[in-house]
């Protein structure tokens, strides 16, 4: 039995809102579900490709811990390999290089994050008209990626609870909140982004060491430091592994 309740038609943003605002009674998560292209399976929601048996608790991962692992496996240098010279890698992660940063301390939200959150939603909605409400029972919307049984990062570590213990820091320190979930992305609303240069860099450091895609296969150039130009101020943060 999967842990999830699914809609038959497309969502509805201001449904989702009062789902959110709901939340602390129900205990259900109200999440934006899209799908993995075209077909009648509405992968992974409909089609059963979804493993919470797989998972571990976000409760036995330290965020921090994390991050500096993940950032010093994915700016390893290596001679032979074929795509980037090891100068050329370090340039990708420059000012930082190899060298994994401080995090940027809990900022104060500008504005109500699950205001934020449902303003979000909206937009989304609006962008992807055949994403379904799903319902998952949840302390959070961070919890609710590993409840789910969500292997969206499966290519880089299969064990969503990682994801979902980050996920729940930046709730904490960003008033991030989670909206929408596709077959391997994933849609945050942000309540307090960064704003100065200095902290977007340390941001997108983060950014990096959770999903590298984002800048390896985001838009050029291919470095750190012009995907940091590129969050400045902004209010959601979307991540996918290709």
């Amino acid at each position: 039995m999967q842990p999830l309740w699914l809609s038959d038609t497309p969502a509805s943003a201001e449904l989702w809102a009062r789902l959110l605002a709901e939340h602390g009674t129900s205990g259900l998560w109200p999440v934006l579900l899209d799908a993995h292209g075209p077909g009648n399976e509405f992968r992974p929601w409909a089609s059963g490709e979804l493993f919470p048996e797989r998972m571990s608790s976000p409760h036995a991962h330290d965020p921090a811990g994390l991050l500096a692992r993940w950032w010093s496996e994915y700016t390893k240098t290596d001679e032979d390999d074929d795509l980037l010279t090891p100068d050329k890698r370090l340039a990708v992660t420059a000012p930082f290089g190899q060298t994994w940063p401080s995090p940027v301390l809990r900022h104060k939200p500008v504005i109500d994050p699950d205001e934020m959150a449902a303003q979000y939603a909206r937009v989304f909605t609006e962008q992807h008209p055949q994403a379904r409400l799903g319902l998952v029972a949840a302390a959070c919307g961070a919890h609710a990626l590993t409840a789910l049984g969500w292997d969206g990062p499966a290519n880089y570590d299969n064990d969503t609870a990682k994801f979902s213990a980050v996920v729940r820091d930046w709730e904490h320190r960003f008033g991030a909140r989670v909206v929408a979930v596709g077959f391997d992305t994933l849609h945050l609303s942000v309540a307090a982004p960064p704003m100065e240069t200095e902290d977007t860099l340390l941001v997108a450091a983060e950014h990096f060491a959770f999903c590298p895609d984002n800048v390896w296969q985001g838009s050029p150039p291919y470095t750190l430091a012009a995907y940091a130009e590129r969050i400045v101020g902004m209010n959601s943060w979307d991540f996918w592994w290709d």
